[in-house]
């Protein structure tokens, strides 16, 4: 994979707290605790971070693009702040009913990062918070990692089903994540997922 040291988040549910009725507003975006820290401690080790996610209220005429960058002019602020960044948010903006390639559970997303960078995103990991995020990765060889926050909150208390890719890890939440990547990174051995 080149010298190029790369994570894929999931957006809602992973860096901000996901809705019911959709993220529809830079109101309505509001970070997950600990996550934008995350992400500033992932870019200060040398990580870049790209984030993949479905936005299908675009298709569903609940928000305008302008609305999503505002959103995401948000988070790259609040990111700021922290000292952290994002490189690159790929999203998809289609209902389900468009029978698009790039909206997950498929890997167009993906693929677009891969490309974006030149790299093979074998090994790279992919942290969401349901199940179609890491399908999608896995479709292209990331490691799937799964946080427990949004739609990952029911698998606190149960095991994950077996339709998730061979090998997920379980995070509590993107810290969590964060911990156990740059655990392995400073020690060169694997860290045990906390769970």
């Amino acid at each position: 994979m080149m010298n190029t040291k790369l994570v894929i988040l999931d957006r809602d549910g992973t860096i901000n707290e996901d809705r019911d009725d959709y993220v529809k507003s830079p109101e309505e975006w509001q970070p997950l605790p600990q996550a934008l820290e995350a992400i500033a401690r992932l870019n200060h080790a040398g990580w870049h971070v790209a984030v993949a996610s479905n936005q299908s209220g675009l298709g569903r005429g609940l928000f305008d693009v302008a609305t999503l960058n505002a959103m995401h002019a948000k988070m790259n602020k609040l990111l700021a702040a922290v000292g952290g960044r994002v490189d690159a948010v790929f999203f998809c903006p289609h209902s389900p009913d468009e029978a698009c390639g790039c909206r997950k559970p498929l890997p167009g997303l993906f693929e677009q990062i891969g490309e974006r960078y030149g790299i093979d995103l074998q090994g790279v990991p992919c942290v969401g918070d349901s199940l179609r995020d890491l399908q999608a990765g896995h479709a292209v060889g990331c490691a799937p990692h799964l946080v427990l926050t949004g739609k990952g909150e029911q698998f606190r208390q149960r095991e994950l089903p077996p339709a998730f890719p061979a090998g997920t890890q379980v995070h509590n939440d993107l810290s969590g994540f964060v911990d156990w990547l740059l655990g392995v990174s400073e020690d060169g051995a694997p860290a045990k997922a906390k769970t």
